[in-house]
């Protein structure tokens, strides 16, 4: 059937998206009585019906066995980040020797940059895109400055024309070859937080190592949100966190990709 911009088009649509099932398993917060229409997983997923449940298994397991809890039971918490891999490995598109679940997203973040954000005098410049999560932009200054480096300087943010909102991937990758042999790492989002914007990884990964350069990205916004194929798209390294998208709780661990 062809696109007809009415509601009853789109009741239709939703009815036939074999993901439509999926709003059944998850608790919404209600406003005047009735359940809200939720456009912030962005920022903090909602509860799925079966946390409770999930929750009660894990007092369990620390009623019974206390201490020994970590080597006892049928998922021991010392190696909860063992049974994450595999369905960490699917979200990101990645092997499961590729990927742990750990910390949080900024320490993450700061941990891989500290691995691949290796700068000399000739090769020290980080590319990422302007408008970027406050925290990533932080960290990125912050790196630069144990360096002994100027942001100013060795950070180098690609902005939108004039006129548009979204970036354009020729000029990210104009700006990657325009800076070249200079640029160390390339660091952006997945998608970025304000535009919703999906970035080309693959693309700015091919870009990046032309230039001899590492390609890593925050994938906050995009884990969980939209397909991801970090091994074969050549990634260096990425994180992304648990309680957005993959709606696992504020204060929910992150994950990091490393090949």
């Amino acid at each position: 059937m062809n696109f007809q911009p009415t509601f009853a088009y789109a009741q239709q649509l939703d009815k036939a998206d074999p993901l439509s099932g999926y709003r059944q398993r998850f608790y919404f917060p209600k406003h005047n009585g009735k359940n809200v229409l939720y456009f912030t997983g962005n920022s903090l997923g909602l509860q799925p019906h079966g946390v409770e449940k999930a929750l009660r298994r894990e007092l369990k397991q620390w009623r019974e066995h206390g201490v020994e809890g970590h080597f006892r039971g049928e998922m021991p918490w010392m190696h909860y980040h063992k049974f994450l891999q595999p369905q960490s490995a699917r979200l990101v598109g990645a092997l499961e020797s590729e990927v742990v679940v750990m910390n949080t997203l900024t320490t993450n973040l700061h941990l891989l940059m500290a691995s691949f954000y290796r700068p000399t005098k000739q090769r020290y410049k980080i590319v990422m895109e302007a408008g970027a999560f406050p925290s990533d932009m932080y960290a990125m200054e912050t790196q630069v400055r144990w360096h002994g480096f100027d942001p100013a300087e060795a950070v180098v943010e690609v902005s939108p024309r004039a006129g548009e909102e979204t970036l354009r991937t020729e000029d990210i990758l104009a700006t990657i070859e325009q800076h070249g042999e200079s640029v160390a790492v390339v660091m952006f989002s997945g998608v970025n937080y304000y535009t919703g914007q999906f970035f080309d990884l693959k693309k700015i990964t091919e870009k990046a190592h032309s230039v001899g350069a590492y390609a890593g990205f925050d994938l906050a916004h995009a884990a969980g949100n939209l397909p991801l194929r970090l091994h074969d798209w050549g990634v260096d390294f990425a994180c992304w966190c648990s309680y957005k998208y993959l709606n696992s709780s504020p204060g929910g661990p992150s994950g990091i990709f490393c090949p």
